[in-house]
């Protein structure tokens, strides 16, 4: 079954200009599915995919053959799971610059492409992130009369409706397979293969890591870390690695679109650079796997720190950079975002401005600052009290996010 997602049209309307397409995002965010639909539409089109391991030894081996059979005779050639060819770039390069078809790739993880294909390809390339579906588009999906009235009305008066959705979200997550299944143990059994896929191929198939039982244990460190600052040394005790290789396999979680860092908040950069930095999982439904809590959100424990990961997620989405404000006085604010210093706060009950955003708010002097919590909509002077459902619409209006 094939769900709408938001990033069709922008692809769409890249598909009458040369430069290549590429697809990117974490495995079953639903990259294929999304193509394909794409695909049926065009005529003079083929779908190829590199798993099929004769195709990819042509496009690696036999680069003409490849081109007089797959290449001349078509408009559009989309290859999927590119990230298995060794010199993807380069190949990619000369059909580019000697044919006129249309290419469309996806990869598993955005690291891949860039390292064998990228740096062939400054001009000639436009990438694309597919991420598991953001709040809104499952809620397109599983309540779609609702989701058009919470367009047009936009305020929180649906609340009561849109709490039900929003804490199944902050459950399951948004990979597509997941939110397709209304199962609740199926969906947990989805969850699994998602996660154990990762490890297989991503981490093991693709990237040749073979502490794979370590990178676990650093995941789950990390999702019992969520919103405080990290510290190496404890994450090194706890999985096994050495520091340095805590901050490399941090940063391969992040180019595999698992985690997310979130980095300090400075008017001098330079400061910024030598901070801790929090991390957040991409999708909700993983780090409940790595937690192992699928209960109902009021009686968790966690709540807070989950629907912190939650605005961080949705932030990330919108491909907006993490970041949070912190001082030597413990004074914290969990986001700062767009060229207007917005801060956000995050609670799970209370909804009140807080010492510390009121420090924030004199010392940077923002014209908005935002407190999100389950259900409270209010305005007081500069500062917004609204749900955390809403997140996306708070970041149209003060990153101008389409």
């Amino acid at each position: 079954m094939y769900v709408k997602r938001f990033l069709e049209a922008k692809i769409r309307k890249y598909l009458t200009d040369k430069e290549i397409i590429a697809l990117v995002g974490p495995r079953q965010s639903g990259k294929t599915t999304l193509l394909k639909h794409i695909f049926d539409d065009l005529k003079k089109a083929i779908y190829l995919s590199f798993e099929d391991r004769e195709v990819l030894r042509l496009f690696n081996e036999q680069l003409p053959t490849f081109i007089k059979l797959y290449i001349q005779k078509y408009d559009y050639v989309f290859i999927d799971e590119f990230q298995y060819a060794v010199e993807g770039g380069k190949q990619l390069k000369y059909i580019y610059d000697n044919h006129s078809t249309k290419i469309i790739v996806t990869g598993s993880s955005v690291s891949d492409l860039s390292i064998r294909s990228i740096k062939y390809l400054v001009g000639r390339i436009l990438v694309f992130t597919l991420y598991p579906f953001s709040f809104h588009e499952f809620l397109s999906y599983v309540s779609p009369d609702l989701f058009q009235t919470y367009k047009k009305i936009g305020d929180g008066s649906l609340t009561s409706m849109m709490l039900p959705f929003f804490r199944e979200y902050c459950t399951y997550g948004g990979y597509p397979r997941v939110v397709l299944t209304q199962d609740e143990d199926k969906k947990k059994e989805f969850l699994k293969n998602i996660y154990s896929t990762y490890l297989l191929k991503e981490i093991r198939d693709i990237l040749q890591i073979q502490d794979d039982l370590k990178l676990e244990k650093l995941m789950r460190a990390l999702a019992l870390q969520i919103g405080s600052l990290v510290q190496y040394k404890e994450l090194a005790d706890v999985s096994g690695f050495s520091q340095k290789e805590v901050i490399h396999y941090c940063s391969i979680l992040e180019k595999t679109f698992v985690c997310m860092s979130s980095k300090p908040f400075f008017k001098n950069k330079r400061l910024e650079l030598v901070k801790a930095p929090k991390y957040y999982f991409l999708d909700m439904g993983f780090l409940n796997i790595l937690l192992g809590q699928f209960q109902d959100m009021d009686k968790r424990q966690d709540k807070g720190v989950v629907y912190e990961n939650f605005i961080a997620s949705e932030l990330s989405k919108a491909e907006i950079d993490l970041h949070y404000w912190r001082t030597k006085s413990q004074a914290e604010v969990d986001f700062v975002v767009g060229q207007g210093n917005i801060p956000l706060d995050v609670k799970s009950k209370k909804t009140v401005v807080s010492k510390s955003l009121h420090s924030f708010i004199a010392k940077y002097s923002p014209k908005k600052a935002f407190i999100l919590g389950e259900s409270h909509f209010e305005d007081k002077k500069k500062v917004y009290f609204r749900p955390h459902y809403m997140i996306s619409g708070i970041i149209k209006k003060i990153c101008g996010i389409n």
